[in-house]
């Protein structure tokens, strides 16, 4: 079985022809073992991909094996892998998700690497809860990127309290299907910095859909509306920035 490894930002997935797999695999198991850092090939996450005319249908399970609706880093690296076909050589893809369609916009090239602007869509359902997590009382935004979301405002934890309330947080009862969960720190109007503690996954380097997620949470915090640029400074847990940009109008497109 062929496969293709990509990252934005170092969120990492594995992309594999649904073709090439058997009909029957049993998906979940597969996705574990593919993902696993020690004894697989190592991911954030599986997509599964059909090209289509115009792009490609996808679907997603996290390291784990559970199941996702859409990451924004996944369909702009799967973007990345059509660009390379001759049928798929025009300025705009469209990825079929289950959290719907994502057109992504070539932008053209840095350091040899595609950029891709993938409009992600308008957030939805979006409220203030405060609840206990992690034996703390907290007050989260909550939303949907296309996917759950939970952004916790505030100084950035230490790691000990990031795992504590991650893990916390991403099996809460207010979340039946999980969630991810975002450590946001507004740092000026235009920049926020973020820890992401992925749903089905744990800590990652990156998020398309939890930096869309920062960006309405803290423009609403730094001004109580929505500005027009956040640069989500993602920290990896080695200490490592990783910058990625989203725009707060018409949609939220992710860059």
């Amino acid at each position: 079985m062929q496969f293709i490894k990509a990252h934005a930002y170092g969120n990492d997935f594995l992309y594999v022809r649904a073709d090439a797999v058997p009909a029957a695999t049993a998906l979940e198991a597969f996705a574990r073992e593919l993902c696993d850092r020690h004894t697989g090939v190592g991911a954030d996450g599986l997509i599964l991909y059909d090209p289509i005319a115009g792009g490609a249908s996808m679907r997603l399970w996290n390291a784990d094996g559970s199941r996702s609706e859409v990451s924004g880093n996944g369909v702009r690296g799967l973007a990345a892998l059509l660009l390379r076909e001759p049928q798929h050589g025009g300025a705009a893809l469209t990825i079929q998700t289950d959290a719907g369609a994502k057109t992504l916009t070539f932008q053209g090239e840095s350091s040899g690497r595609p950029v891709f602007c993938a409009a992600m869509g308008q957030p939805t359902a979006i409220r203030q809860v405060r609840t206990e997590a992690g034996g703390e009382s907290l007050e989260l935004a909550v939303l949907n990127m296309g996917n759950p979301q939970c952004v916790l405002l505030g100084a950035l934890p230490d790691e000990n309290r990031f795992r504590r309330i991650g893990a916390a947080l991403e099996h809460h009862p207010l979340f039946p299907d999980g969630t991810n969960v975002e450590f946001a720190h507004v740092d000026a109007r235009d920049r926020v910095s973020i820890l992401i503690w992925e749903r089905g996954v744990g800590p990652t380097s990156s998020s398309g859909t939890g930096s869309c997620a920062a960006l309405v949470s803290g423009s609403s915090a730094a001004d109580r509306k929505l500005v027009k640029v956040l640069r989500c400074l993602s920290l990896g847990r080695d200490g490592t920035r990783r910058t990625s940009t989203a725009f707060a109008s018409p949609s939220v497109p992710l860059r």
